[in-house]
């Protein structure tokens, strides 16, 4: 398994100053964060979601591309993926990002998947997912680049099953999963080893953060809420050494790419520590 780092979680780092730091920490791809930046924002200290310095813009010309192109050639990195944030049913916006990735070689982009907050029915945002996947299975194809469904809190594919179950059935050459144990902390945990055996060759890419539950307030009957929120990588609910082990039982051999929101290190040393102790595990 080879180590890559997504640059939502650098958001202090140009896309220089990113590139040469994962080099002198050992990592070998970069996942590109692909967002607008509102005008607004830009004069805010840098963050994860606002104003990420380590941000390509979908605006950006070829002159603006090749800036970040150029980053991961001079320090040896592989750009493994351009990363958005769509939405599901936006297949002329998939195509844009699907060409973006190709022109800088990358592998993957992250595809839109429907949240979920009650205000509309499971089954309606199931159908809506399948649609938007069968139409963009022929756009992957053309272009090379395959999209990937991730994990996440809060969607309709929080968990390995319910992933598996949007890409069922659709050719895993153009359709994979972005497995996210950190996710899965908030919402979704499945056995890791269990829901790698169910993804096979759909899994495609795996995120490494982690999570953990704290109780937050007593209710007035009594009873205890608790609120998830991020942890270092060492120490939340994810057994990463177990999460490893089960990954390398289940013949995965692609990257593990870093997306650490603790806050606890500067990206810098978040970057040394993520790679020293994962390959430590490896």
């Amino acid at each position: 398994m080879k180590l890559s780092v997504f640059t939502v979680a650098t958001p202090d780092l140009t896309p220089e100053e990113l590139a040469a730091a994962a080099k002198q920490a050992g990592i070998d791809g970069v996942e590109w964060r692909y967002k607008e930046i509102p005008a607004e924002l830009q004069g805010e200290n840098p963050s994860f979601w606002r104003n990420n310095l380590c941000t390509m813009n979908p605006a950006g010309d070829e002159a603006h591309l090749d800036r970040f192109r150029r980053a991961a050639a001079d320090n040896g990195l592989t750009t493994v993926s351009v990363t958005p944030y769509l939405t599901a049913g936006d297949v002329e916006g998939t195509e844009k990002v699907l060409g973006t990735a190709a022109k800088l070689g990358a592998g993957f982009i992250r595809v839109g998947v429907p949240g979920y907050d009650r205000s509309r029915h499971f089954n309606e945002l199931f159908e809506l997912e399948r649609r938007y996947l069968q139409d963009i299975v022929p756009l992957c194809k053309q272009y090379g680049v395959k999209g990937l469904v991730e994990t996440h809190h809060v969607t309709i594919a929080a968990s390995a099953s319910a992933a598996y179950r949007l890409v069922e059935g659709l050719d895993p050459d153009a359709i994979g999963i972005l497995y996210d144990p950190g996710n899965m902390v908030h919402e979704g945990f499945e056995n890791y080893r269990m829901g790698l055996e169910l993804l096979g060759p759909y899994l495609a890419h795996v995120h490494v953060k982690n999570g953990t539950w704290r109780p937050e307030l007593t209710e007035e009957d009594g009873s205890t809420v608790w609120k998830s929120g991020w942890s270092p990588i060492k120490h939340g609910m994810v057994p990463w050494r177990q999460v490893i082990q089960d990954l390398q039982a289940v013949g995965y051999d692609g990257y593990l790419g870093v997306e650490d929101f603790s806050g606890t290190y500067s990206s810098k040393d978040m970057l040394r520590h993520f790679a020293s102790y994962i390959r430590s595990l490896l």
